[in-house]
């Protein structure tokens, strides 16, 4: 075409060698955020899929009839899978609905809408602000949900030997002002199922809402191999689910389901208003205009493999996942956290081990990062009750794993002898490190007296962005194209030791000035 600015060859050639800086996303060798069904006919359908309905515009489903229809055969066979069908009649009351959505986080942002909505509506003028109980390691997608939404956070402490909760817990913290209680199946960080059928039948004698994130692994745990403890929409009191399609539904980003029992409660999840001149406007979901290709490669995929194809992915993921356990078991000075559900994986320090013997997660991870293989670093966290939940390295299972294990095992069984031994890194020496690092330290007259912690935490409030920026630097995360460094544990272990409003203030700084252009517009 005459009017482009530059050769089509030439652009699509910048784009991969842009591409070549990446992760990879086939192939088994990133165990975190990919899902790789590991059928490239399957990759190839979704995107042809995708490509077909690349200028329908998913606003309006009357207008691209296309677009209600594929949503209706991707609601009815999530339904299906997820429990759904299970019981109850066909009133309002009962039935299950749904939305597709862009992706896990709005799913979830639209369940607390939902409930938030429902419980202000039963309790017209209450001047109380609705609470949202889940456990600590909830999504925090939910956090975001409480700050937009203003629901108030009650986060319920897990053990720390194993990531689960209670149903005493949780009930300990209900009350009249819950509008929402969440349950993880399973949750991200340690892959812990939590007590849904427990505390399932406690929030429906209360008439509280309980919601269900299988963001992760809801495509997987309803074909798993294994019983698992019931946990889906068959479970009486299950008010709300969601699963991600491009998760273990292996559809590209972003697609993901929310099923609601009931009409009525579905609808509070919407938005309408005809209170301006233009095209009156009705939304399920937080987007208005939005595209029709994830739906249609979630659309196509599901009519693909149908229940069978899912199983037979899931059943290799299964098969991985307990190779992966099992080696990790015989790792001197590893451990898997708890008893993890589906296919993910967190692995600790066994502290029981000689500290001689004992292996930190995060070298651990990193020693396997310079063989070729990514593991995605949690941080520790101190809960209310006092107690910590330990740093963790965390592994997410694809079909795809099943073919490399015998490659991934033992890149990670010599990545653990590399770094068996060596402490966990001091994040207090880290950010004492870090303060003296800063510009201008010991000239401001009172900064340098300080210890590191008191020094920074004076500085999470009201933080500029060049103040932040100079610190990231100090800190050695600014100034490239977007990478991190080679090893991440000493990240890991600043992210762990700074004040928390602190280190997202710096996380904030360091995305944006990611993806911000140069000072000349180049």
């Amino acid at each position: 075409m005459s009017g482009f600015r530059r050769e089509a060859s030439d652009i699509l050639d910048e784009l991969d060698a842009l591409r070549s800086a990446d992760a990879p996303t086939h192939g088994g060798r990133v165990l975190s955020y990919v899902y790789d069904s590991g059928l490239s006919a399957l990759d190839e359908l979704a995107a042809e899929a995708a490509r077909r309905v690349q200028p329908v515009n998913g606003l309006d489903p009357t207008t691209f009839v296309s677009v209600a229809a594929m949503e209706r055969g991707v609601i009815g066979f999530a339904r299906s899978v997820l429990g759904g069908d299970a019981g109850g009649g066909r009133g309002s009351g009962d039935v299950v609905v749904g939305s597709v959505t862009s992706g896990g986080t709005e799913s979830c942002l639209l369940a607390v809408k939902s409930a938030r909505d429902a419980w202000r509506a039963a309790r017209l003028g209450s001047p109380r602000v609705p609470r949202l109980v889940a456990p600590v390691t909830v999504h925090a997608a939910f956090h975001k949900a409480a700050h937009y939404f203003g629901v108030e956070l009650d986060l319920v402490p897990v053990d720390p030997s194993t990531g689960t909760v209670t149903p005493a817990a949780i009930e300990e913290r209900l009350g009249d002002d819950v509008a929402l209680v969440v349950l993880s199946a399973p949750s991200y960080p340690f892959a812990s199922l939590d007590p849904i059928a427990d505390v399932a039948a406690i929030t429906a004698e209360r008439g509280i809402a309980l919601h269900v994130d299988a963001c992760i692994g809801g495509f997987a745990l309803a074909f798993w191999p294994e019983p698992l403890p019931a946990w889906d929409l068959s479970v009486p009191g299950v008010t709300s689910l969601s699963a991600d399609l491009h998760k273990y539904g292996y559809a590209p980003k972003g697609a993901s389901v929310l099923l609601t029992r009931g009409r009525d409660r579905q609808r509070h999840q919407y938005f309408a208003t005809t209170g301006w001149p233009g095209y009156p406007v009705v939304n399920p979901t937080m987007t208005g205009s939005k595209p029709a290709g994830p739906l249609a490669a979630a659309w196509a995929i599901t009519e693909a493999l149908g229940a069978l194809g899912f199983a037979e992915l899931t059943a290799q993921a299964a098969r991985a996942t307990a190779a992966l356990r099992a080696a990790v078991d015989g790792i001197e000075g590893l451990r898997v956290v708890g008893s993890p559900t589906g296919p993910l994986l967190a692995v600790a320090a066994d502290e029981d081990a000689p500290v001689t013997s004992r292996v930190d997660p995060h070298h651990w991870a990193d020693a396997a990062r310079s063989a070729g293989w990514q593991l995605q670093l949690q941080p520790g966290l101190a809960q209310s009750d006092g107690t910590r939940l330990p740093h963790t390295t965390h592994l997410t299972v694809t079909p795809v794993t099943e073919r490399v294990l015998p490659e991934l095992i033992a890149a990670l069984v010599a990545a653990a002898d590399e770094v068996r031994g060596i402490p966990q890194i001091d994040g207090g020496a880290a950010l004492a490190g870090l303060v003296e690092a800063l510009p201008g330290f010991g000239d401001d007259g009172g900064l340098s007296a300080l210890s590191g912690g008191e020094a920074l935490a004076g500085l999470a409030a009201g933080l500029d962005s060049d103040t932040a920026a100079a610190i990231l630097g100090a800190a050695g995360l600014l100034g490239g194209e977007g990478a991190l460094p080679d090893r991440l544990a000493p990240v890991l272990a600043l992210v762990e030791a700074l004040p928390g409003p602190l280190t997202e203030r710096l996380l904030v700084e360091l995305l944006a000035r990611v993806v911000e252009p140069p000072a000349d517009g180049r």
